[in-house]
C-alpha cells in the first residue's frame, strides 16, 4: 500500500519485451468479461499465471464450469483463485452483482478486462434498431457499466482494459454497428482516463486485429472468399492476452487513455 492506495498488479511485461524471469505470484484480482473462451478465456489464463485471482464473467454457467475447470489445469492455478459468475454485460444490475462478487470472493478489485463483444453480419439497409441495442448494449454499454463499477468500487492502483478492434480504424461491409461500437470504445476509453486518473486507476484499450476465434471464421466474408487473409496476419488470442496483461500491469504505469493495435502489422500496408 502507499498513501492508502493499492499498488498497481505487478505483472510481468510482454514476452517479446523482455527476457526476464516471470514475477512472484502477487494478490490482485481480475474480472474478465466473456470469458469462458477465446481472447477472454487467454486473458484469464495469463493473468493467473501472472499471480491474480480471477473472476470469469460470461452467459453460460456451464460453458463458465468448463473454462474454470481446464484454467486451473492450463494456468497452475489453485481453483481457490478462479470464480464464474453469469453476466449480461448489458444488465446494470448484473454487472452490479459481478463486482460485488468479486470483491466478496477476493476480497478487492484491482483489474478489469471489457473483453464481451457481439458481431452480426447485415447490410446496413437490412438492420433494424433493434440489431443496432442488441450490440451497442454489449459492446459498448457493457463496457461504460462496468468502468462505472470499477470507478464506484476499486482502490487506486486499479487498471482497465477494454477491448476494441481494428474495426475502429479499418473495416468493412456488413458489421456497421460492430465497427461504430469499437470506435465509441475508443472514445470511452480516452473519457474515462481523464475521469479514472484522479482515482488511480489507468484506463486503456487494445485493438485486437484478425484472432483465431468463432468471430473471424465464422465472418461470412471470410467464409465466402469475399475476404482474405495472410495466415501471417493471425493472431492467437494469447498474443492479445499479452498485450492486456501488459497495460494492466506495472511496466504500463504511466500509460493512460491509449490503445495498441495488436494485428502484426497488418494495418501498416497500404
Amino acid at each position: 500500500m502507499r498513501g492508502g492506495r493499492r499498488e498497481a498488479p505487478d505483472f510481468a511485461m510482454l514476452d517479446n519485451m523482455t527476457t526476464a524471469a516471470t514475477l512472484e505470484p502477487i494478490p490482485h484480482s481480475a474480472i474478465v468479461t466473456g470469458a469462458a473462451g477465446g481472447i477472454g478465456y487467454a486473458t484469464a489464463r495469463r493473468l493467473l499465471k501472472e499471480g491474480a485471482s480471477v473472476l470469469l464473467a460470461d452467459l453460460d454457467q456451464n460453458r463458465l464450469d468448463d473454462a474454470a475447470s481446464r484454467l486451473a489445469a492450463d494456468a497452475g492455478a489453485d481453483p481457490k483463485r478462479i470464480a464464474t459468475i453469469v453476466c449480461d454485460v448489458s444488465r446494470e444490475d448484473q454487472v452490479a452483482a459481478a463486482a460485488d462478487a468479486a470483491i466478496a470472493r477476493f476480497g478487492h478489485w484491482d483489474i478489469l478486462v471489457n473483453n464481451a463483444g457481439l458481431m452480426s453480419f447485415k447490410p446496413i439497409e437490412e438492420q433494424t434498431v433493434e440489431d443496432w441495442q442488441r450490440i451497442l448494449g454489449v459492446d459498448l454499454l457493457g463496457a461504460f457499466l462496468f468502468i462505472k463499477q470499477a470507478f464506484l468500487k476499486m482502490q487506486g492502483g486499479g487498471a482497465v482494459v477494454n477491448v476494441s478492434s481494428v474495426h475502429a480504424i479499418r473495416t468493412e461491409p456488413l458489421v456497421a454497428p460492430y465497427a461504430a461500437a469499437k470506435t465509441a470504445l475508443l472514445s470511452l476509453t480516452r473519457s474515462a482516463a481523464l475521469e479514472g486518473k484522479p482515482k488511480g486507476i489507468r484506463v486503456n484499450a487494445v485493438l485486437p486485429g484478425a484472432v483465431d476465434t468463432p468471430m473471424l471464421w465464422d465472418n461470412p466474408n471470410v467464409r465466402s472468399g469475399a475476404e482474405t487473409i495472410n495466415k501471417a496476419d493471425i493472431g492467437s488470442p494469447d498474443d492479445i492476452a499479452a498485450a492486456i496483461a501488459f497495460l494492466a500491469g506495472p511496466a504500463a504505469a504511466f500509460i493512460c487513455g491509449d490503445a495498441i493495435r495488436v494485428d502484426g502489422g497488418r494495418l501498416v500496408r497500404l
